[in-house]
């Protein structure tokens, strides 16, 4: 006896909802069964048997199997077995009335993600089936990245589900194919560089070069001769004629980093190049026609600092076409398990060694962390962790202690209705000052930011300097 079931969910399905298929050959377990998983938003079908759950598994598309363990003829464990040699990705929870130590360690051994006894309650099966359900959609994300990875031209993606994420890959989805210029704003770490590669990536300059610099890293003679080039004898030590970023990524993407540290006097000779489509080798005469598209990123607030009289307000105008906003990575926590596994799967692969597992308590230990360096921080947290785990499970003593020692998200009592993102940012800086008697320096430190992000958070939110 086979039937196939849907349901919406009567509170909404969550996100890890998956189709699944409950085998049992007792009538009222099964179908129990299958009805809370389906009230909570999974597609259920159900079999009486090992065989027409076979049968179903051929034809149908499953991400997950709940077998019951005593069953005549095919038993949970021989039904475990046959998956695992068809349908390797699919997961497979045994159910059992005999739980044993055996019973468990055949069970993993023939790759059941877990077991579950009876009698269970439906709250317990229900997060057993999240959490295996996870698992399926981070390896099959894994992979997919791993493939996008062997071709060395594909940019690491942009990483992440929600929403924030999804609104943002949507908001490139619909720019990148004009021609205009893109301003990425955001905090150090969050992956502007990884949102300019994808904006050329979808663009109709795709087949051109996308060449990136760091405005900040070289003083304006340099950045000068960079960008534009030089022409033989211009200045000292240069003995031959040499292109600039300009005209190398002709037809293609250049990639302006921290444009918010670019010198009055270089804003000018950019904006000239912006306004013209040309530009002027250093040492030179001739006017060069350019056709390059111009991604600029910083994490400055450029209206603050045209305000100050710091950037070029014509110049911020010819950038500012379209914006792209870069989430903080606490702004995505439900984001940080897919982080986490793939920079594992990418560390643990450039190192020729299997990915480990990462463990319940380490992720509860990210998620409760500032990461003042957001996602490239994590990066930083989860290779070094891969270095020091020599076993198959990366565990909370593979963290640094400089983490383990770290503020961690305070919650305190009194907040009596919730708050937006930015009101509980205010208020957490608010009270953190209040406490340490305005001392910008210690404030700093207990949020896990350094000074110069506390004064643009403070400048931000309205709030008085502290000593």
């Amino acid at each position: 006896m086979t039937g196939r079931h849907s349901g919406a969910g009567e509170g909404g399905a969550p996100p890890a909802a998956g189709r699944i298929l409950v085998v049992d050959d007792e009538p009222i377990s099964r179908d129990n069964l299958a009805l809370a998983l389906r009230r909570h938003g999974h597609e259920t079908a159900t079999a009486a048997s090992g065989a027409d759950a076979l049968a179903l598994l051929q034809d149908g598309d499953f991400d997950m199997v709940l077998t019951d363990l005593m069953m005549e003829g095919m038993d949970g464990l021989a039904l475990l077995r046959a998956v695992k040699e068809r349908l390797p990705d699919v997961e497979v929870v045994v159910i059992t009335g005999y739980p044993t130590v055996d019973t468990a360690v055949e069970a993993m051994r023939a790759g059941a993600y877990d077991y579950l006894a009876k009698p269970y309650r439906i709250d317990e099966a229900r997060l057993l089936v999240h959490k295996a359900l996870e698992k399926r959609r981070l390896r099959q994300e894994v992979a997919r990245l791993r493939e996008q990875l062997k071709d060395r031209t594909l940019p690491v993606p942009l990483l992440g589900e929600a929403p924030c994420m999804q609104e943002l890959k949507r908001t490139i989805a619909r720019i990148a194919p004009s021609d205009v210029n893109v301003l990425i704003l955001g905090e150090t770490g969050t992956g502007k560089e990884v949102a300019a590669r994808m904006v050329h990536l979808f663009s109709r300059r795709s087949d051109g070069r996308f060449l990136a610099i760091n405005c900040g890293a070289f003083n304006e003679e340099l950045l000068e001769s960079e960008l534009f080039g030089h022409e033989q004898g211009a200045f000292s030590g240069a003995t031959r004629q040499k292109k600039g970023l300009f005209e190398a990524a002709e037809g293609g993407t250049l990639f302006l980093d921290e444009v918010g540290e670019m010198s009055l006097a270089m804003q000018v000779k950019l904006l000239r190049s912006v306004q013209e489509r040309t530009i002027r080798r250093v040492g030179g005469t001739a006017d060069i026609p350019v056709d390059v598209r111009l991604v600029a990123a910083t994490n400055k607030d450029l209206r603050t600092e045209v305000e100050a009289g710091r950037f070029r307000q014509d110049l911020y105008f010819r950038l500012n076409v379209l914006v792209l906003n870069m989430p903080p990575l606490a702004q995505r926590l439900a984001d940080l398990p897919l982080l986490a596994h793939y920079f594992a799967e990418k560390a643990a692969r450039e190192s020729g060694r299997p990915a480990p597992r990462i463990s319940a308590e380490v992720l509860d230990t990210l998620s409760r962390y500032a990461f003042p360096g957001n996602v490239r921080e994590l990066q930083n947290i989860v290779e070094r962790a891969v270095v020091f785990c020599t076993g198959d499970e990366i565990l909370r003593s593979h963290l640094s202690p400089e983490l383990l020692d770290a503020p961690m998200h305070v919650v305190r009592a009194g907040e009596r209705q919730p708050m937006t993102l930015e009101e509980c940012e205010q208020e957490q800086i608010a009270w953190t000052l209040e406490h340490t008697g305005g001392n910008r320096t210690l404030a700093a430190k207990l949020l896990g930011i350094d000074r110069a992000s506390l004064w643009r958070k403070m400048k931000r939110h309205g709030l008085q300097d502290g000593q």
